[in-house]
């Protein structure tokens, strides 16, 4: 029943919109009765013809969801530094990579492990992709103790071998992520868990978490896993054929534009 109450809760409001439009208009050039006999047309025309509402109802929502994708495109430019070659991120795959897909996640995220795979089979299969992690810790405490020790892994591995290994320890554990946890898929990692306590009090650490966070909140992200590739904003874990075809998109927008 749900997906047949919206179309009508739609229509109706759009019906109400268009009589409402008609009414102030016609107020201002027609008399009192010629502005009724205009309302009492509209309304038996909208009834004769309830399809005329679909039609506008879809064309809204067309035009919606453009306006939608344009404010995502501007607001992606806008940040597109700090997105996509920030000094305090991740970057795994191939530097020079034709396409940048961007994932903001959670150590504690269901969806988030679920997703995991999909990454490491593309950092697999394609060797023109760059792939960025952004740590975005939304749920609770843990999840920001596992992001700060996170960082601390990348200021110790510049080149994120060892932090891959770390997140794929972390991300791909059972349990809830925090410090603790963090530390132990670190160690075993063979990183400096020493140097890891030290680098926490560093302002790296808080200053790349508040600039995944600021632009998350630029992009309108709300949860993870979500992806920037090119243009395009994709929530969720939707899997790995979705992925590839955004990337295969944004690969095609890109070689069109350079030509």
């Amino acid at each position: 029943m749900k997906p047949l109450f919206r179309p009508l809760a739609s229509a109706s409001a759009a019906g109400l919109a268009l009589l409402v439009a008609v009414g102030p208009l016609a107020a201002q050039t027609f008399s009192d009765g010629q502005r009724k006999e205009i309302e009492r047309i509209v309304r038996e025309y909208l009834i004769a013809n309830p399809e005329v509402l679909q039609e506008a109802v879809a064309e809204l929502e067309k035009r919606q969801v453009a306006a939608a994708q344009d404010r995502r495109k501007s607001a992606i430019d806008a940040h597109r530094e700090a997105l996509f070659n920030s000094p305090h991120q991740v970057t795994l795959g191939n530097p020079r990579g034709d396409v940048t897909l961007v994932e903001f996640f959670d150590y504690n995220c269901g969806y988030c492990k679920r997703a995991l795979p999909d990454m490491m089979e593309l950092l697999k299969t394609d060797p023109n992709l760059r792939i960025v992690l952004k740590e975005f810790p939304l749920l609770g405490p843990g999840s920001i103790e596992a992001a700060q020790v996170a960082v601390a892994v990348r200021m110790q591995d510049k080149t994120g071998k060892k932090y891959l290994e770390f997140h794929q320890k972390l991300l791909g554990g059972r349990g809830q992520a925090d410090k603790a946890r963090a530390l132990a898929a670190a160690k075993d990692a063979g990183l400096d868990v020493a140097r890891i306590e030290k680098d926490l009090s560093s302002p790296e650490v808080q200053a790349a978490i508040e600039e995944s966070m600021r632009l998350a909140e630029a992009l309108g992200i709300e949860g993870t896993p979500t992806y920037v590739i090119g243009h395009a904003i994709v929530p969720g874990a939707v899997g790995i054929a979705n992925l590839r075809k955004e990337i295969q998109e944004a690969r095609e927008k890109s070689s069109s534009a350079t030509r």
